[in-house]
């Protein structure tokens, strides 16, 4: 039983990670304030030992970039570690009085259910090109997951008055109960839709 809790709040004693595939990839060794500093960087697979809060934390900080273009570039995109800290601490506290669970496993069992199985790559023959279905790597679908969760709630908040935080714990519950209106919900389906016909 571990004395350190996650904001100094919740717990991560008895939280499992239900798909085997992804269970060495979501590292759960609680931390008061999620923040190493770069520690890991530069180190293959670095992110495995990065507290799962804190990675999200680090993809709520650049939201930005989607087709190599960086389509927003202000407001809580500011790359500031205490405004990522303050949104997920009151987006942790919205879900908590929502499910009456513990946030960190609604967070994890989200990632589990909105990570993609497949994706599509494209091979060239002789100047045609086909799509291809290929498995994805664990480490990659939970960057994807927690990238598509960033980037659905602040397209849902912007020009909104919707806070961000509202509109995270909505993304998170949403992936959770596997509901559609999840951006990465929806975006899994879709890519995996698309894997299966190109068999």
């Amino acid at each position: 039983m571990s004395d350190v809790k996650v904001f100094n709040r919740w717990d991560v004693d008895g939280i499992t990670v239900d798909d085997a595939g992804l269970a060495d990839y979501v590292n759960l060794e609680p931390r008061i304030v999620p923040r190493t500093g770069s520690r890991f960087a530069g180190n293959r697979f670095h992110k495995s030992k990065t507290f799962i809060v804190e990675r999200f934390m680090n993809k709520i900080m650049v939201v930005g970039h989607r087709s190599k273009k960086h389509f927003k570039s202000s407001g809580h995109c500011t790359g500031k570690a205490a405004t990522a800290y303050r949104i997920l601490e009151k987006t942790f506290t919205i879900i908590e009085q929502r499910t009456k669970q513990n946030p960190i496993k609604v967070l994890v069992q989200a990632i589990v259910n909105a990570a993609p199985r497949e994706e599509i790559i494209t091979i060239e023959y002789g100047g045609a090109r086909y799509p291809k279905s290929v498995e994805c790597a664990p480490q990659r679908r939970i960057d994807i997951a927690l990238r598509y969760f960033a980037q659905g709630s602040y397209q849902k908040s912007f020009n909104s008055k919707k806070p961000i935080e509202q509109c995270l714990a909505d993304e998170i519950l949403n992936a959770y109960q596997r509901i559609p209106q999840s951006l990465a919900i929806s975006k899994k389906l879709e890519v995996e839709r698309q894997a299966d016909a190109s068999r």
